[in-house]
């Protein structure tokens, strides 16, 4: 397995690593990596239950874009940017076909936010793990030059919020997600409510969008004038917007803004999910929420554009009078 997944690492070669396996630890050059005064950021993360599905559907192939995508987003809102990545796989029995296909989408993931897999740990532990199933953390390493690395405590009054898109479910809610879905008596293999033209399975799996490299683009294009960025996970827009506010403003959230896709809806409504804890447990349609001020919105969303996002003005920065988060609107 090792040898068959060694290619897939190589794929993943960038200035600073050259990424190859089998030692007994990753290296990575800062200097090489172009970095004079570097600050590191580490960030680690799992996939939860989304594992569940992808198990049950013996469909693994994304299911490692999500792993990384989890780690990288965390650290691209700190302004730094992407430089390594190692995995952890634990399993009852290593199936080498599924492992493999687990890598190629790290591997993938890596690609996407530009870092390098240089390592990561492959344990076989059947007294803990039953039969096919595994387990997957990540850890990702960035950094940035000293100095430039966002706070998120800069948010001001009048300051523009703009959200980008999701690609789904991304990696959280899916405990509950599944609950709606056994509730339904749907089975994985069945066509999706919300998407008739594929199964509930292949759409439950999109796997989670890498927003690493347009995030970068939109803090150089900015010039300073991105306050904060919040990486849209579990807890949604109400519980991961205050992590980047100051204690004295709040978000306020125009619900009427963007659609909502039609999964999340379908959710609501299949599983008698109330608004409030529907905007709390999922990212409903925002997968990352970028804090500009007024001057810089309309370079920052050309420049999420120019590298694939769909940006929506979603609200703006006020005064804070109650809640962080307010929600008007839809």
């Amino acid at each position: 397995m090792v040898e068959a997944i060694k290619p897939l690492a190589r794929s993943t070669v960038r200035p600073g690593a050259d990424a190859a396996l089998g030692g007994f630890g990753g290296l990575f050059d800062l200097k090489a990596a172009g970095f004079k005064d570097p600050v590191l950021v580490a960030a680690t993360d799992g996939v939860g239950t989304k594992l569940m599905i992808a198990i049950a559907a013996n469909h693994h192939g994304t299911i490692g874009i999500d792993l990384v995508a989890m780690c990288v987003n965390d650290l691209v809102v700190q302004g730094a940017e992407p430089l390594f990545f190692l995995d952890y796989f634990a399993t009852g029995k290593i199936e080498p076909a599924v492992a493999e296909s687990i890598v190629d989408g790290i591997a993938e993931g890596c690609r996407q936010a530009g870092c390098a897999l240089i390592g990561g740990e492959t344990a076989e532990m059947p007294g803990l793990y039953d039969g096919a199933h595994y387990d997957l953390a990540g850890f990702g390493v960035g950094a940035a030059e000293r100095g430039t690395l966002l706070g998120g405590r800069d948010a001001a009054p009048g300051d523009v919020i703009l959200g980008l898109a999701s690609n789904g479910l991304h990696s959280n809610g899916y405990s509950l997600a599944r609950k709606v879905v056994a509730d339904s008596g749907l089975d994985y293999a069945d066509p999706a409510p919300f998407a008739p033209d594929r199964t509930v399975a292949a759409a439950l799996l999109d796997p989670t969008r890498i927003y690493v490299r347009s995030c970068l683009a939109a803090i150089a294009a900015a010039d300073g004038g991105v306050h904060g960025l919040a990486h849209i996970t579990g807890g949604g827009l109400t519980e991961n917007l205050p992590r980047v506010l100051p204690d004295t403003v709040a978000a306020r959230i125009d619900r009427a803004a963007w659609d909502i896709p039609p999964v999340f809806t379908w959710l609501a409504e299949a599983g008698g999910i109330e608004d409030r804890e529907l905007m709390r447990t999922f990212n409903c349609g925002i997968g990352m929420a970028v804090i500009v001020t007024p001057g810089a919105a309309e370079g920052v969303t050309r420049a999420l554009a120019d590298h694939g996002e769909t940006v929506i003005a979603i609200g703006t920065v006020q005064p804070r009078t109650g809640d962080p988060v307010v929600f008007s609107g839809g």
